[in-house]
């Protein structure tokens, strides 16, 4: 049977254009690095955007039949694709809906044309449709005659199969059923609109995804690979971990120096002064914590800003929130004069008094300010410090409705990514955050957030060699693309990892391409005139151009002569 129905659907399209309309919100980065906090984050903005959410809805609720009342987005029409739930349990019957885009403008029939599908990923299918307008899909499927797809991810967006997220209803959601789901669309799917039978392997389908996303690119290549003829993994973290310290590091070192030195020494006097409980309350009132009972909450919220960084993007797509933190980070306060701004952090010039006999340097104040700003004014009045900001409260991580959508990637991490964002394992080693932020503190959301089901407990920690298995840094086969960030935080758990991974040559066959300074799937956007593009995604875009056609020619449908 199929598990949504015409009102279950348009309660899933609900729950995903609110989402959408609170986008800032919900942002994966704040997610993926901040754990426990960024889910208190993620509340504290997705109830800011309630109101318009609602107002942004109003066109779903005046139709619930089917998909009356939804909204075209774009140029592009959602469509909808039935899947198994689980596509190893022969025995089960209950279906889903699973919700996909296609750009069919270039497409000539009966030229050979590929397929170019892009993996939606951890997040709504709606966020990924600029890749399908103007993005490398467009920039694919114009230069090969093509069909390009973005395919949402099951649990994501609206192709929700359950009814809740609880830990049972969440047991669906993992690497192979993720799969299993790309596989039998190719296999399977029959484009409205076009006669042609498109399915793989007789017709070339050419995987794209960009992060996890681009993992699972890489894995469709592995474990599918009569149906994806070639694949594009973009910042592909094809190495699972526990601890994701690296990930700072790569910030640290890339950063600008005078920030990231006044970040790293403003880190080692914050952790210096909380080991001091004379002065722990000052420092926290400072910042606008002082009721925040405990330390770890509290750095972990200083670390906010750095998730920024991934933001980052060429061109108008990114976000200068990180620069605009670094900036603030480093003002000088008015009555200071200019040559305070090169002075060596602590220097006599640069001190300010707090209370008590304790002086700071001007930067700890400035960050104190930023935070204030940004962060901490997000405290509604109705709500204490500790409501808004402590995480050692296991009942406001287990609301189980369909709207806390923060509960799949987190599920996902806590059942086999890990990624947990800690301090590096040596306490000598320079760092941007904390050394109280541990593997334990990290992790304990899983505990919190998703008690034992009937069917389906979390484990202990991820079981992250169901992702290692596949290759992990030398996961690798013909018509398999990587291409990853010189500055990525990410790259660290790619095939491209500064420290862990071995070099590769760069072929037709495999590519191998690393963009200077760019950051995380800087390749996936795109302009519709190349030319205006800035040199380096220009290149690249001309070479992804370059394989993927060369990789076309040598094409042979299996079933036919």
């Amino acid at each position: 049977m199929v598990r949504i129905a015409s009102t279950y659907l348009a309660q899933a399209l609900i729950f995903s254009t609110a989402a959408c309309a609170a986008n800032a919100a919900s942002n994966p980065d704040i997610l993926r690095v901040l754990g426990p906090q960024g889910v208190n984050l993620w509340k504290l903005e997705r109830a800011q955007a309630t109101q318009v959410s609602k107002e942004s809805l109003s066109f779903v609720l005046q139709g619930t039949e089917g998909t009356q009342g939804v909204r075209d987005t774009g140029d592009f029409d959602a469509r909808w694709f039935e899947q198994p739930l689980d596509h190893f349990d022969k025995g089960s019957k209950h279906t889903f809906l699973q919700r996909y885009w296609v750009n069919d403008r270039h497409y000539v029939p009966g030229a050979g044309g590929p397929v170019i599908v892009l993996d939606g990923g951890e997040t709504s299918g709606e966020d990924r449709l600029t890749y399908l307008d103007t993005g490398i899909v467009e920039i694919l499927t114009r230069a090969t005659g093509g069909v390009g797809v973005v395919l949402e991810h099951r649990y994501y967006g609206a192709s929700i199969p359950v009814d809740n997220f609880t830990t049972d209803s969440l047991r669906w959601l993992d690497n192979e059923q993720a799969a299993a789901d790309s596989a039998n669309f190719m296999a399977s799917i029959k484009f409205d609109g076009i006669e042609e039978d498109l399915t793989a392997p007789n017709t070339p389908w050419i995987y794209y995804g960009g992060s996890y996303a681009g993992a699972r690119a890489a894995h469709m290549k592995i474990l599918y690979p009569e149906l994806t003829y070639g694949s594009i993994a973009s910042s592909a973290v094809t190495h699972a971990a526990l601890s994701n310290w690296e990930y700072m590091e790569v910030i640290r070192r890339a950063a600008d120096e005078k920030c990231s030195s006044h970040l790293e020494n403003s880190i080692v006097t914050i952790d210096h002064i909380l080991d001091q409980p004379h002065f722990r309350s000052l420092l926290k009132g400072l910042f606008g914590l002082k009721d925040l009972e405990h330390d770890e909450d509290f750095v972990s919220l200083l670390t906010s800003p750095l998730g920024e960084w991934q933001s980052k993007v060429w061109g108008s797509f990114g976000s200068t929130a990180f620069d605009d933190f670094c900036t603030a980070l480093n003002k000088l306060p008015g009555h200071f004069s200019a040559m305070a701004a090169d002075l060596p952090f602590n220097d006599p010039s640069r001190m300010m008094s707090l209370a008590d006999g304790l002086k700071l340097d001007f930067s700890i104040f400035n960050y104190a300010s930023y935070i204030k700003e940004n962060y901490v004014s997000k405290c509604p009045d109705n709500k204490s410090i500790e409501e808004c900001f402590g995480t050692f409260n296991d009942s406001q991580y287990q609301i189980t409705t369909l709207d806390q959508d923060w509960r799949l990637w987190q599920f996902q991490v806590c059942t086999q990514w890990g990624y947990f964002t800690t301090a590096p394992p040596d306490q000598n080693q320079p760092r941007i955050i904390s050394r109280r932020l541990t593997l334990e503190y990290e992790s304990k959301i899983c505990k919190q957030a998703y008690p034992p089901g009937k069917y389906f407990s979390v484990p202990a920690l991820p079981n992250i060699t169901a992702v290692n298995a596949l290759g992990d840094f030398d996961l690798a086969a013909d018509r398999l693309a990587f291409i990853d960030g010189e500055v990525d935080p990410w790259r660290p758990d790619t095939p491209h990892s500064q420290f862990y991974a071995k070099d590769r040559a760069d072929t037709i066959l495999r590519p191998f391409k690393l963009i200077p300074g760019a950051v995380h799937h800087w390749d996936e956007w795109g302009l519709l005139d190349l030319q205006d593009e800035p040199p380096a995604i220009q290149k690249i875009h001309g070479e992804m151009i370059g394989f993927v056609t060369a990789w076309l020619e040598d094409f042979k449908a299996p079933g036919k002569n």
